[in-house]
């Protein structure tokens, strides 16, 4: 295996079901529908109704939402029948200077992963390997990150995995880059009609959260759906921010609103009971939000982007408008709404009297994920959920759990070496140098070099992409520069430093004055929600006060 996991080295083991592209003995039992085709083609069984009046199979909404304790049995399975589409976004403004050099999916995350670590992970722990990233801003090194990590796992004889970067490209029907979220998915609507698949997951990019797409993707098509949309149990004072959604007693979609606010958004309360939650924490979450992740039947996302909307670019402000109209014309409900680029939310419903075979029932399923979910688009959504990771004695989100790893490329590092350093609530990655010097709650990337006599709180450091030698070093102190790290008896706090930085001696990066809005791009470092942030390769003089 070419794959890191779990944060300090490659996960090797000799147990089987280790293995994201093998699954446990149990599972096997579960799912037979491996020995069931023949030929090239897969033959699906589940077909979709012709007819209105066929008396649907439903599943109780209880019995699908995400559990634990429940299992999967999908037939046909995952890796034949599911394509995964995840949205890389667009540049990554709110991100930005971390962002600056990078995609938005290839920033650093968690000392030693990427954020499209996280949804590539959870796809190979679902069992589905045919992964597509969409993206169209300094792509280079997310290529490069995932050709090293996934790049010769994923094929094989009898193995048509593959997670492959695609980026905007012109052509001769279309010259333009994506202009959008929709229009993303359509320039790439060829690529994808050509895998025999059942259902496209769309994914985001820059969440945090660890799922399995099978127990989702199984209560899609139990439950008869053309779309199912992955739900988050919400308090009133977070549902202000989200886009809701309100469902019926069958946990089916009926009604959206983007960010509602007073009598709006009391009219949006629903009763989570429906998707699973005890009486008790259902008069806590009264509400539940749209979390950007969803699967769509394949016919009915071909009919909407090229039949229904094709000149739209964006989801939010030209596919919804028209979907929505149409619905509300016909009695009948059909909603998309965004409110970023790459997290977009869907509900669609019957267009009465249409006879169009591909539209089919219009069911739009919620599905409950009752877990942790954090949309990392800001800088200090960013930065807290990094330091949520120090947090005792149960982190928010934990990367060693061992059923469900997160994967990443293998670096092959030394283990880290710590001389006289006083290091509490922190996570250190691989192949650091700490030398006596203080750290308080904080992670420090991979490659770090922390010298004598630095005071490193509440902060993110990033690492180093390499090793400067002593040669290298010693050619640096000769011109008067600084070499890559943090320098000796200096004090950083609340800050993000990212990849490479150089941080000479006696520099005190505390942010005293408290600003919280500041760009000084041609000194390094921006201040954003009060965090600073220096950018990759700058470099802070020695003395230096922010």
């Amino acid at each position: 295996m070419a794959m890191a996991a779990l944060g300090i080295s490659s996960i090797h083991s000799s147990r089987i079901n280790d293995s994201p592209f093998s699954k446990s003995s149990s599972k096997k039992k579960l799912s037979s529908s491996s020995s069931q085709f023949s030929g090239e083609k897969l033959q699906f069984k589940a077909v979709r109704k012709t007819s209105v009046s066929t008396t649907p199979i439903l599943v109780s909404p209880k019995a699908v939402s995400d559990s634990k304790n429940s299992q999967t049995c999908l037939d046909p399975d995952a890796s034949r029948s599911v394509l995964g589409i995840i949205l890389g976004g667009g540049a990554g403004t709110r991100l930005y200077p971390l962002t600056k050099k990078r995609a938005k999916p290839a920033v650093p995350l968690g000392a030693n992963y990427r954020l499209i670590d996280i949804p590539v992970s959870n796809c190979l722990n679902s069992n589905i390997s045919k992964i597509y990233v969409l993206t169209q801003f300094n792509s280079a090194s997310l290529n490069r990150h995932l050709s090293r990590a996934y790049a010769s796992n994923m094929g094989g004889y009898k193995n048509e995995g593959f997670v492959e970067v695609l980026a905007a490209q012109q052509s001769p029907e279309n010259p333009n880059w994506f202009q959008g979220t929709a229009d993303a998915v359509r320039q790439y609507l060829w690529l994808f009609e050509e895998h025999n698949v059942m259902e496209y997951l769309i994914l985001a990019g820059d969440h945090l959260y660890r799922m399995d797409y099978e127990k989702f993707i199984q209560a899609h098509r139990e439950t008869d759906a053309d779309i199912t949309v992955a739900a988050l149990p919400m308090d009133e004072k977070r549902a202000t921010a989200f886009g809701l959604m309100k469902i019926d007693e069958e946990g089916r979609i009926i009604e959206f609103a983007e960010k509602p606010k007073g009598e709006q958004l009391k009219a949006m309360k629903v009763d989570t009971t429906i998707l699973g939650l005890d009486d008790e924490r259902a008069k806590e979450m009264p509400y539940i939000a749209s979390m950007g992740i969803y699967v769509v039947s394949k016919n009915v996302m071909l009919n909407l982007l090229r039949d229904k909307f094709p000149g739209a670019n964006d989801f939010g402000s030209e596919v919804i408008p028209g979907a929505t109209s149409i619905g509300m014309r016909n009695r009948s409900v059909i909603a998309l709404k965004s409110d970023q680029v790459g997290n977009y939310r869907v509900a669609f419903g019957l267009v009465s009297g249409c006879t169009h075979p591909i539209m089919g029932p219009g069911k739009v399923q919620a599905y409950l994920y009752d877990g942790y979910w954090e949309d990392i688009g800001t800088i200090e959504a960013f930065y807290n959920a990094n330091l949520g990771i120090t947090k005792k004695p149960v982190p928010d989100f934990s990367f060693y759990d061992r059923s469900s790893p997160i994967y990443t490329q293998p670096r092959y590092l030394p283990p880290s070496k710590m001389l006289d350093a006083d290091v509490t609530d922190s996570v250190i990655g691989e192949g650091c140098v700490i030398k006596n010097c203080k750290i308080h709650h904080s992670v420090v990337g991979l490659r770090s070099c922390i010298s004598e006599g630095a005071i490193i709180e509440d902060t993110l450091l990033m690492g180093a992409d390499y090793y400067e030698t002593d040669a290298d070093r010693r050619f640096l102190a000769a011109k008067g520069s600084v070499p890559i790290g943090i320098g000796k008896n200096s004090h950083i706090k609340r800050a993000i430093i990212d990849k490479n930085a150089r941080i000479g001696e006696n520099v005190k990066i505390i942010n005293s004055d408290n600003v919280q809005e500041a760009a000084r791009e041609t000194d390094g470092y921006f201040i954003k929600s009060g965090i600073v942030t220096v950018i990759k390769d700058a470099l802070i003089p020695s003395g230096t006060i922010i």
